[in-house]
């Protein structure tokens, strides 16, 4: 079985062979040419970003600096807007729906490493695929670890560790991150805790 083979199967895999260093460094080359555009370059940043990520949709944008591993296994839906210092490690895929908003400093990670260290030290490691659904809005400095779904329309609050899947339609928090409540008709009213939305 290929080392390819193993990380879709989300089996240990070791990552020096079958082209993936090649990989990962022109996605390093491609993020090291992002991060170095001007301010004013947006139509650059835009070339360069079509041909580092697996698929964008139309209205993407992303602040620099920017940090992945490959960036060719990351698809993004339409309308995705990231802060400043977003981290990928995507050995294996990451897919972000329509409508996504990161905050500053976030981090998702498919990738881990064994617990006993004998093997560690082997530098075997496994990859899972993490999921962002439509509408989702992940505060400043959440950590998403490999293999979580976040259902669509949820808020992910700031710092949090998000460890286990989270449903949609509600607000999750802490670490690590659980469910703090559901989004209702009163979060149309009020925008941030009692601040009424203005009516036309």
């Amino acid at each position: 079985m290929t080392q390819r083979e193993r990380i879709r199967k989300g089996l240990l895999f070791t990552d020096m062979t079958e082209g993936l260093p090649e990989e990962r460094l022109r996605g390093k080359e491609l993020v090291y040419d992002f991060n170095q555009t001007r301010p004013s370059e947006v139509k650059k940043r835009e070339e360069i970003a079509n041909k580092l990520f697996g698929r964008i949709g139309k209205d993407f944008w992303i602040e620099p600096p920017l940090h992945l591993a490959y960036g060719s296994n990351i698809f993004v839906g339409e309308n995705f807007y990231a802060n400043f210092n977003l981290t990928i490690v995507d050995d294996t895929t990451v897919i972000i729906g329509d409508n996504v908003l990161f905050a500053p400093n976030v981090v998702i990670s498919t990738t881990g490493h064994p617990v006993d260290p004998d093997l560690r030290n082997t530098g075997q490691m496994y990859a899972f695929p993490v999921t962002i659904e439509d509408n989702v809005w992940i505060g400043s400095g959440v950590i998403i670890n490999p293999g979580i779904t976040i259902g669509k329309n949820s808020i992910i609050g700031a710092g949090s560790v998000v460890t286990k899947d989270i449903p949609p339609n509600v607000i999750a928090v802490g670490n690590p991150c659980k469910i703090l409540r559901e989004i209702s008709d009163r979060d149309k009213k009020y925008y941030y805790k009692n601040l009424k939305v203005e009516s036309n």
